[in-house]
């Protein structure tokens, strides 16, 4: 354990400056371990908070007993997954969220619902501080301390994985002194990171870009693209204003379509990327994404943006998207720019509305088929054949204005060549 940590920001709280604690709880290894310490470390009473963003893997109700099992005063298991759906992702979806190619933004966006949860919780059972698990070499240290004191700058944080440095083997072997049940053993300890938009893979082999990670020990959610069906399958989304409703004509809730286009998505392995990231503190590293239900939505959306859409709204569509991108991967959810960038997705999205059709085969996705009432496509000037639409006898004249400057600066370049 680190001894020569020193708490220099005003948000860290120290010992004997609150009474009760807000610990944002997984119940995995490293928030078992930090319920336990803070409790001793810091002589206080801590609330566990479980937030249901869509992850998988937990048993909710297990996650409670085990933290009330560990000294926590209550456990409030809250379920966020409809919010952080309509309010979070559907702005994902609409903003086509890619960050560095391939990264749909799953652990930034989530930590934007739980920092403005946990900060209502906080509030409600008068807790000073709210603790996170966050290391000091990862982004969602920036995100939790940074969207907490936003939102609530009386609010304090403590980060205990960060403030002791503990070590992942350190931790498994404090829970097994401390009888603190684990997944994660030493010969096989990948972290996991989950919710409804994705599964991020990090640890061992992945940590180092020259190995080549054992994906099939890796992946949580999708089948191997090796492994997938032989035979394709097609799914045609339905869009109103930017936002999927529909799933070949059956409408849902949008957190339920997420649920459902990740459930076919992992069938056919699509989605996963192995990606080298520039982290919020400077590191470089590199992780495997599962983003099966993500990367179908996305594709999906963006070539129907593509299609209803000018060719300069789509330069600049495509600026705003790596833009917006940046700001929620950089922990800027509540930059007042961000706030200028959804005004300007939520217009340009109102003409986003058709159906496109979706083919999924051994983690590919093909776009397939578009229908909209919105497209600029016209059939009869676009035709081959013959059309009293679309002028041809103008062409000849467009063409030697458009040349008109390539023509010229090559040909004076050619002289001053001659010229010597």
């Amino acid at each position: 354990m680190n001894q020569d940590y020193y708490k220099v920001s005003s948000h860290e709280a120290k010992k004997g400056e609150f009474k009760r604690c807000v610990l944002l709880y997984s119940g995995g290894l490293d928030t078992s371990v930090m319920l336990k310490m803070i409790q001793e470390r810091y002589d206080c009473e801590v609330l566990a908070l479980t937030l249901n963003i869509g992850q998988r893997a937990d048993d909710l109700e297990a996650i409670k007993k085990k933290a009330l099992k560990l000294g926590a005063i209550d456990c409030i298991v809250y379920d966020a997954q409809e919010d952080f759906a309509n309010q979070i992702l559907s702005r994902a979806i609409k903003s086509n969220a890619d960050y560095q190619g391939g990264y749909t933004l799953g652990c930034p966006l989530g930590r934007v619902i739980i920092s403005q949860i946990a900060v209502e919780i906080a509030n409600k059972y008068d807790c000073q501080v709210i603790a996170h698990g966050c290391t000091g070499k990862g982004n969602d240290q920036v995100r939790f301390e940074g969207y907490i004191t936003t939102l609530d700058p009386s609010l304090k944080t403590i980060a205990p994985i960060r403030e002791w440095n503990i070590g992942r083997d350190e931790s498994i072997e404090y829970c097994k002194k401390h009888g603190i049940e684990v997944q994660q053993k030493k010969e096989h300890s990948y972290s996991y990171d989950e919710n409804l938009w994705g599964s991020t893979s990090e640890g061992m082999e992945i940590e180092n870009p020259s190995e080549i990670p054992k994906l099939k020990d890796i992946l949580s959610w999708s089948t191997h693209p090796q492994d997938a069906p032989d035979k394709p399958q097609d799914l045609i989304i339905q869009f109103k204003k930017g936002i999927p409703v529909a799933i070949d004509s059956k409408k849902m809730e949008l957190f339920k379509l997420i649920e459902e286009c990740n459930k076919i998505g992992s069938q056919h392995g699509v989605g996963i990327f192995h990606l080298i990231e520039d982290r919020v503190v400077g590191l470089k590293v590199r992780g495997i994404y599962e983003n099966p239900g993500a990367s179908i939505l996305i594709n999906a959306h963006k070539q129907l943006e593509r299609l209803v859409s000018t060719r300069e709204e789509n330069e600049l569509k495509t600026f705003m998207d790596t833009k917006w991108a940046y700001l929620c991967y950089g922990a800027k959810w509540f930059e007042p720019t961000m706030s200028h960038i959804h005004a300007y997705v939520d217009d340009q999205n109102k003409k986003v509305n058709g159906s496109v059709t979706v083919r999924l085969y051994k983690g590919t996705i093909t776009i397939v088929a578009i229908d909209s009432k919105d497209s600029l496509l016209d059939p009869d000037l676009v035709t081959f054949d013959s059309s009293d639409s679309f002028n041809a006898n103008a062409s000849a004249g467009f063409i030697e204005l458009w040349n008109l400057p390539q023509k010229t600066a090559y040909q004076l370049e050619k002289k001053r060549q001659q010229d010597g």
